[in-house]
């Protein structure tokens, strides 16, 4: 084949274990011989549809097959697939779809007023999931496409969550996604027998790329939640034997606060990878408490997304960090100048290595600012010790100047989640007349219980140095949060405003 991307995946896995189970998707079960059939019917319908190299196409729904097999399709002739958060409002689909120059959408029908309201006037097609019109491309015969695609062609325009301002897009090539799922076959050691739980949404590069891109590399099965639900991913694991879970700690958190948590069966689980923020030692200790150990890490959307990991064997030892460098990933902690920062000191991280974006779509200047030197600068504040181990602090932006002292929020609510009462929390920064800026820290409690505001500041007045402790306390029913379950800081300043 001439095809060295993602779009031949399906037909590579095919040829090898044809009969293995690629998707599970409600009662629908799909092996890797139906998996390329369909992808490669749908690419033939998308090219009579005038679909050629570097096109995009989008695709806006919850997580389903057609994803899968709109992504492989696409790439199949050298298209450029963009994933559409399934939570966008109108103006925010429509910058999209827009900026990224989306000519053919797939979407579900649920999705369809909304499209109707944001489509721009250059969307050429709609495609609408489980509809006559998709299902008679997807369920046709075809050669499979072998355009000639390589590892450094654009595969995938990916937007970031946009926390301040309009989101971007990082366009990854197949050989970014590639590189990551090596260095996720390499940290992880999945098998052709891994049963994935795909339960984040696979419009951010998590999912995608933690759990779903490698099982299928490797022939293993993705099991497809729409949305998560911490009861159904219960019985999800228990009904299909998952032996693979990523998600964020909030995630693992509403798992374990389900009634049935402490009669779950969890006898087939493996391994839990977990990202988007430090696992709170609480959680740690539930999921340890039933035998199972996080493979915790730390990413970012240019990246593909994975940079560093924390082995099992070392999370004891070095609890709090985010681990080491990905197999294929060279990281450094540099200050301003852009030199390694000595041991234990503050830095921002940057990264080198093959999973590293192509640039941001259509923002040199962005681009050439994130990759200056050729490092991706993160905008991550970290430390690394003498065994090479990184801790993530926390977002320069994020970062709280108090009376000339610098409070990172992240360490601040890294103690708050030690409170038992705590369930979800957030620490930003609000002015100050005399110090110019304080902390502020909102708090979710959990079902049943209470705090006052004064015990909270007095349980982090024993953890933290007193410039540290939250001014104020804020009790909120609920945070507002991304797609993939991270704090939306930007909509907690705008509500306090």
């Amino acid at each position: 084949m001439r095809d060295e991307g993602l779009g031949s995946w399906p037909v590579r896995r095919a040829r090898m274990t044809p009969d293995r189970v690629a998707l599970v998707h409600g009662g629908r079960r799909d092996t890797y011989a139906v998996l390329a059939r369909r992808t490669a019917a749908l690419a033939a319908g998308l090219r009579g549809l005038g679909v050629r190299r570097g096109d995009r196409v989008g695709y806006l729904g919850p997580n389903h097959p057609a994803y899968l097999e709109t992504l492989f399709a696409a790439a199949s002739l050298g298209a450029v697939f963009v994933p559409v958060n399934a939570r966008s409002a109108a103006p925010e689909l429509a910058h999209v779809l827009a900026d990224a120059g989306v000519s053919v959408l797939v979407h579900t029908a649920a999705a369809g007023p909304l499209v109707d309201e944001a489509a721009p006037p250059g969307l050429r097609e709609r495609l609408v999931v489980g509809e006559p019109r998709y299902e008679d491309m997807a369920g046709g015969d075809a050669e499979p496409a072998d355009d000639p695609v390589g590892l450094d062609d654009p595969c995938l325009i990916m937007y970031t969550s946009g926390s301040t301002g309009r989101p971007k897009g990082a366009v990854l090539s197949h050989g970014n996604l590639t590189w990551n799922c090596v260095n996720v076959l390499v940290e992880s050691d999945l098998s052709g027998a891994e049963v994935a739980l795909v339960a984040a949404p696979l419009f951010h590069t998590a999912a995608l790329g933690m759990t779903c891109l490698p099982t299928l590399l490797k022939g293993g099965t993705a099991v497809l939640m729409e949305s998560f639900d911490p009861a159904a991913a219960l019985e999800l694991i228990a009904r299909h034997r998952v032996t693979l879970l990523f998600g964020v700690p909030t995630m693992y958190d509403a798992i374990a606060a389900e009634p049935g948590w402490a009669d779950a069966d969890l006898s087939s689980v493996r391994t839990l990878l977990c990202g988007g923020a430090p696992v709170p030692a609480a959680t740690m200790r539930r999921y340890l408490d039933r035998g199972l150990a996080f493979v915790q890490g730390y990413g970012m959307t240019e990246t593909s997304p994975g940079v560093l990991v924390l082995d099992p064997s070392a999370a004891r030892a070095k609890a709090g960090t985010a681990g080491v460098p990905s197999f294929f990933t060279d990281v450094r902690v540099v200050d301003p100048s852009g030199r390694p920062v000595p041991e234990g000191e503050r830095g921002e991280i940057v990264v080198r290595g093959r999973n590293v974006m192509l640039g941001y779509w259509n923002r040199p200047a962005a681009t050439d600012e994130a990759l200056a030197g050729g490092w991706m600068h993160s905008g991550d504040v970290a430390t690394v010790d003498a065994d090479g181990y990184v801790t993530v602090v926390d977002r320069i932006k994020d970062m709280i100047i108090s009376g000339g002292e610098n409070v990172y929020p992240a360490e601040v609510e890294s103690a708050l989640y030690e409170h038992p009462a705590v369930e979800l929390c957030t620490v930003v920064g609000a002015p100050d007349p005399k110090w110019g800026e304080v902390p502020r820290a909102i708090v979710v409690l959990r079902a049943g219980a209470s705090a006052t505001a004064e015990e909270i500041r007095g349980h982090l007045r024993e953890r933290l140095a007193g410039y540290k402790v939250p001014k104020s306390v804020e009790f909120w029913d609920d945070l507002p949060r991304t797609g993939a379950g991270k704090i939306r800081k930007a909509a907690v300043r705008e509500r306090l405003r």
